[in-house]
């Protein structure tokens, strides 16, 4: 059996050196979270993460497969027919997306240069979507490939939740899908991914309940495993008298009274806690309670993992609130005796977008939302329990309604030893679906996996080299330009431009012919049984030395003209005519250098990566090109009088903040280092300044900054005077008798000078 090492291995380098679409799996606890983290940061292709709903994407760091490709909320029939209608459901076809749903530039553009498609949770992936997704991007891409040539990485485990189709869609489903899953697709079916499994179990380590839960995922449930599991039936289990259990359930309703009931027996003061909220955040995709209600000696757990280097929690851990301040909370861990002061977690809401400099695709943060990672926990559904891990947890399955959730449940404890069911388990209601267990048949063994990244790999450089010299698309699209004057009225700003459409047209084209002609060495070169990659390197230097300046004054051109046309009024439709163009034009040209740059790579022996795929000449080619042809053209224009407004006429507004795969505080670090105030910092990380103060506090324990760059000497002063014998935990009785001297986030940042 592989172990994690080499199915991750495995992963990585199937994403990194080949084409091929992988569906990633593995028990509960294996480390597919924390996998995807490592793909979307070492990956040199251009990434896009989405997942069927809002939690999920959040929880994933990326968007909805709706917002995504434009999707309408609804069924989809795989065909061209006109859709049947009424009350309660509604479907799509090919025909009506083509004709209804207009996608922004902006996505678009985001489509056209992905080369990665990440989807997450893809237990809950209906086929009928993944199909519309599969057509969505064929059209835009103008590619008849699957996801129109783009690799797609599924992430998931089947027996957790299925897909939601209701009886009534599925009645007209059923006439175009075998099943719901997202391996009934038709894309599937006739493309199915490559079947990767993650086997080790990190969560677990007690043999006999990893056996337990095996033998429960895959419909082998033992009499003695019934024994094992019902020996820790206790239906009169005090949860009040036993602290730290936390029950899972299967209904929000029950898990919600149960909370509210165990909070309002609690005596003392009830606080609430909200949120900073920064732009835009819709409250649907808010991932905790916006009114966190607290009392001390709450029965808490933490939703997110420590990211600090103490690791002092994780996703799931239980605590009790052992104080509460206005601006403060502490909770106490009983069985370590120990406590903490909680840390406000940022999360953020994304969308893609395009550099326009490098053409790779990057996030822009609209909004964030940040709050305590904190719940209360007396009791939780199995259904948000999902990726969780408890140390103590009494199951009240008796209600077991979905295959897979008695698994679910039972695979968020570490160890039988913190396993309470309040009602025997019995065998009806808790089989898995029958076409999922099918479908595990198709995993691969260590060996194929061997064979196909060998093979993979080579066809993945083949046709990486291949589709860089390859020019076909763009050659048309200048084509489509050119003739799009015909069509023009003659008196048209674009119409003053159709002689020099015709010249770019007839370069592109003249440079079709020994492409081809080279593509075709290329195929004669790595369809020999031994590919000699030294000659092929040559041959690729050779020929990128004789295309690269003919492609390179191409992008001159254009760049040029994009110049001279944001100046012109009445020509938004024919600037968004160039701007595409030009997007195709510089995507060619640094492809080209990518190409150079992998087969160097690959003949020096070092591995495909995000690191090894780059260079400072393609990350500023776009740019030293624009600011030269801008200094150009203001020589060349002398007597023109520059507008601000002329220059920005066509060109969109300035975008909010591109998130970095940095942490949120080195990012505020690398702000402050270039001089920025707290003020700006906040403004340009869409971020409130209490956050970002929250951040100074741990630059300060690091001693990355010191005290004395934050405050005043007189404030200094009045810190030091206040902590002087200070010995408490809790802040809060220092705030109260000096709070008009200093705010909170002061006192935090001196408390942490002081460590």
């Amino acid at each position: 059996m592989q172990t994690i090492s080499e199915a991750a291995s495995y992963t990585l380098r199937f994403i990194n050196q080949t084409q091929r679409s992988v569906f990633l799996t593995g028990k509960a606890g294996t480390g597919k979270t924390t996998l995807l983290r490592e793909i979307i940061q070492t990956t040199h292709k251009n990434t896009v993460v989405v997942a069927p709903t809002g939690i999920a994407a959040l929880n994933a760091g990326g968007v909805t497969i709706h917002s995504m490709f434009q999707l309408p909320f609804g069924g989809f029939i795989p065909d061209n027919s006109a859709p049947q209608f009424s009350e309660s459901t509604k479907f799509e076809t090919k025909a009506t997306l083509r004709r209804h749903f207009k996608m922004s530039g902006l996505k678009k553009s985001v489509i056209r240069n992905m080369e990665l498609l990440v989807i997450d949770e893809v237990s809950m992936l209906r086929a009928d979507l993944l199909d519309a997704m599969d057509f969505m991007m064929q059209t835009v891409r103008k590619k008849n490939l699957p996801f129109g040539g783009v690799q797609v990485l599924y992430i998931g485990d089947l027996l957790q939740l299925p897909p939601v189709i209701r009886d009534e869609e599925w009645s007209t489903l059923k006439n175009y899908y075998r099943g719901k899953f997202f391996f009934h697709s038709h894309v599937i079916q006739q493309h199915p991914p490559l079947y990767i499994e993650l086997s080790k179990i990190f969560r677990q380590t007690d043999d006999a309940f990893i056996s337990v839960l095996n033998n429960l995922r895959n419909n082998q449930i033992t009499q003695q495993d019934l024994q094992t599991l019902n020996q820790f039936v206790k239906p009169d289990f005090d949860l009040k008298a036993n602290k730290g259990y936390i029950t899972l359930t299967t209904h929000n309703h029950k898990a919600d009274a149960m909370n509210a009931q165990a909070l309002a027996d609690l005596k003392g003061e009830l606080i609430t806690y909200k949120p900073e909220i920064t732009g835009d955040f819709p409250d649907k995709i808010y991932p905790v309670e916006q009114d966190l209600k607290l009392k001390v000696g709450a029965q808490i757990m933490f939703v997110k993992n420590d990211l600090s280097f103490d690791k002092h929690y994780f996703n799931g851990k239980m605590g009790v609130i052992k104080s509460l301040a206005s601006q403060e909370i502490l909770v106490h861990f009983p069985e370590e005796n120990k406590t903490i002061e909680v840390e406000k977690y940022e999360w953020q809401n994304i969308r893609y977008k395009v550099d326009p400099a490098t053409k790779e695709i990057e996030e822009e943060v609209l909004g964030t939302f940040v709050h305590y990672p904190i719940k209360l926990a007396w009791a939780i559904t199995v259904h948000k329990s999902q990726g969780l891990t408890f140390d103590k947890a009494a199951l009240d399955v008796s209600q077991v309604f979905l295959p897979g959730q008695a698994y679910v449940a039972l695979s968020r404890l570490r160890s039988l030893n913190g396993l309470v069911l309040l009602s025997a388990l019995r065998m009806n209601g808790i089989s898995n679906d029958q076409d999922v267990m099918d479908y595990a048949n198709n995993k691969a063994s260590e060996d194929f996996l061997a064979n196909a990244l060998h093979f993979e790999t080579k066809n993945f450089i083949h046709q990486y080299l291949v589709q860089s010299f390859d020019w076909n698309d763009v050659a048309q699209e200048w084509r489509n330009h050119r003739f799009s004057y015909n069509e023009d009225a003659q008196n048209s700003e674009k119409s003053k431009h159709a002689v020099w459409a015709k010249n770019q047209a007839n370069a592109m084209d003249e440079l079709l012919e020994p492409s081809q002609k080279f593509i075709k060495q290329l195929h004669s070169l790595f369809g020999q049984e031994t590919a000699d990659l030294n000659h092929i390197a040559a041959r690729v230097q050779a020929a990128y030395s004789y295309f690269f300046k003919s492609l390179d004054d191409l992008v001159f051109e254009i760049l040029w003209k994009i110049e001279e046309v944001k100046r012109s009024k009445k020509a938004k439709t024919f600037f968004d005519e160039l701007t595409i163009l030009e997007e195709m034009q510089t995507k060619t040209v640094l492809r080209l250098m990518k190409a150079k740059l992998l087969i160097e790579i690959v003949v020096a022996g070092e591995t495909i990566s995000k690191e090894n795929l780059s260079s400072s000449e393609i990350k500023s080619y776009i740019t030293r090109k624009t600011e030269a042809i801008q200094k150009q053209f203001k020589e060349l224009n002398v007597t023109l009088i520059e507008d601000e407004k002329d220059l920005q006429r066509y060109t969109s507004k300035k975008g909010k903040t591109t998130v970095n795969k940095k942490s949120t505080v080195q990012e505020t670090y690398d702000l402050w280092v270039e001089k920025k105030s707290i003020e700006d910092i906040a403004a340009i990380r869409v971020l409130t300044k209490q956050t970002i103060y929250g951040h100074f506090v741990k630059l300060i324990q690091t001693k990355a900054v010191a005290i004395n760059e934050l405050l005043p000497q007189d404030k200094l002063q009045d810190l030091a005077a206040a902590f002087a014998g200070y010995k408490e935990e809790s802040l809060n009785a220092l705030m109260e008798q000096h709070g008009t001297k200093f705010s909170w986030d002061e006192a935090r940042m001196y408390k942490a000078s002081l460590n």
